[in-house]
C-alpha cells in the first residue's frame, strides 16, 4: 500500500502543475485590465499611475516570467492581493472555504443516503415498480438543471410553506440545526445530479455482481436474499461506485458557483462568480487553485480507498 500511495504522489505532482498552467493561462485570457481595475477609471487615466500599478502587479514582464513568479509565490502561501477588496486572496478563501466544504459534504451526504439504498432496492427487484419509480427519478435527478431546482425549492419550502429560509448562511458555531436549516436547500439543489448517477452506477453494478458464481453458490447454500445481498454482493458492488462518487466530486465543486449564488451563500463558488463579474483574476485564480487541488485530493483519496476495497489493483 506504501509503495502505491507513493506511486500516486508522484503523478500528483505534474497534473497539479498542469493544472496551475491551465489556471493561469485561461485567467489571462480574460477581457479586463487588472491595472485599470484595481485604480478605477478616475486613477486609470493617469499613465503614471497605471504603469507603476503594472510593474507592481508585475503585468509588464512576459507571461512565463508572470507565471514563474504567481507560481512561485502560491507555493509560499501568497497568492496575491484582491483587486476588488484589497484583502489578501488567501484571507479570502480561508473566510468563504468552510462555507463550501460544509455544502459539499451534505450534498455528497444526501446523495449517499438517497443513491444507495435506491439503488440497491432497484437492482434487488428488477423491472419491479420500485424499479421504475428509482428509474424515473434518476433521469429526473439527470435532466433537472441546479438552478432551476433550487428555484424550486424556494419558492415551495420557503414562500409557501415559510419551513425553511429563501437564502443566506448560518455557521455550525450559532447552531447545529440553524446551520442545517440554511444549506438543506442548497445541499439538496447541489447534490440531485450526484444521487441520480450514483443510483444508477449502483443498480448496474450490483444487477452484475449478482450474476456472478460465487453468488449463485451462496444461494445454494440456502442463504436467505437480504444475507446474499449484504454479506456476499454489496461490498463487490460498491467498489466501481467510490470510483463515480470521486469523480463526481468535481461536480459538485462546479455546481457550488450556481447554487451558492443563487441562495446567497458566501463561499467559494460565489466568490468565483463575483471575481469573474468583477475581473477580480487573483482572487479567481486563487479560488479556481483551490478547488481543483481539492478536487486531485478527493481523486487522490479515491484512488486509495479503491486499491484498499479491491487489492488486485495494488499488485497491478
Amino acid at each position: 500500500m506504501g509503495k502505491y500511495l507513493l506511486r500516486r504522489l508522484l503523478y500528483f505532482v505534474p497534473v497539479f502543475f498542469l493544472v496551475s498552467v491551465v489556471i493561469f493561462s485561461i485567467t489571462m485570457l480574460l477581457p479586463g485590465d487588472p491595472a485599470m481595475a484595481f485604480l478605477g477609471d478616475a486613477m486609470g487615466q493617469d499613465k503614471v499611475a497605471y504603469a507603476a500599478m503594472r510593474a507592481e502587479l508585475g503585468l509588464d514582464q512576459p507571461v512565463p516570467v508572470q507565471y514563474a513568479n504567481w507560481l512561485g509565490r502560491a507555493l509560499h502561501g501568497d497568492l496575491g492581493r484582491s483587486i476588488r477588496t484589497h484583502e489578501t486572496v488567501v484571507e479570502g478563501l480561508q473566510a468563504r472555504l468552510p462555507v463550501t466544504i460544509e455544502l459539499t459534504v451534505v450534498a455528497l451526504f444526501f446523495a449517499l443516503i438517497v443513491a444507495i439504498p435506491v439503488g440497491i432496492i432497484s437492482a434487488t427487484r428488477p423491472n419491479s415498480l420500485l424499479d421504475s419509480v428509482g428509474t424515473v427519478l434518476a433521469i429526473g435527478g439527470v435532466a433537472i438543471p441546479e438552478f432551476f431546482l433550487g428555484i424550486v425549492l424556494i419558492y415551495v419550502f420557503a414562500v409557501l410553506l415559510h419551513w425553511l429560509p429563501s437564502s443566506g448562511f448560518v455557521p455550525l458555531s450559532a447552531g447545529l440545526w440553524l446551520s442545517l436549516q440554511s444549506i438543506i436547500m442548497p445541499a439538496i439543489a447541489l447534490g440531485t445530479t450526484v444521487t441520480a448517477v450514483t443510483m444508477r452506477q449502483v443498480r448496474a453494478s450490483l444487477l452484475e455482481v449478482l450474476q456472478q458464481e460465487y453468488v449463485v453458490v451462496a444461494r445454494a447454500k440456502g442463504l436467505a436474499e437480504p444475507a446474499v445481498v449484504r454479506d456476499h454482493a454489496v461490498k463487490n458492488a460498491l467498489i466501481p461506485v467510490v470510483t463515480v462518487i470521486g469523480l463526481q466530486i468535481g461536480r459538485l465543486f462546479g455546481g457550488a458557483v450556481v447554487v451558492e449564488t443563487i441562495f446567497a451563500l458566501p463561499g467559494m463558488g460565489r466568490l468565483a462568480a463575483d471575481s469573474i463579474f468583477f475581473r477580480d483574476f487573483p482572487m479567481l485564480q486563487g479560488v479556481v487553485l483551490v478547488m481543483a487541488g481539492a478536487v486531485l485530493l478527493f481523486n487522490l483519496l479515491t484512488d486509495l480507498l479503491y486499491a484498499y476495497l479491491d487489492p488486485r489493483i495494488r499488485y497491478a
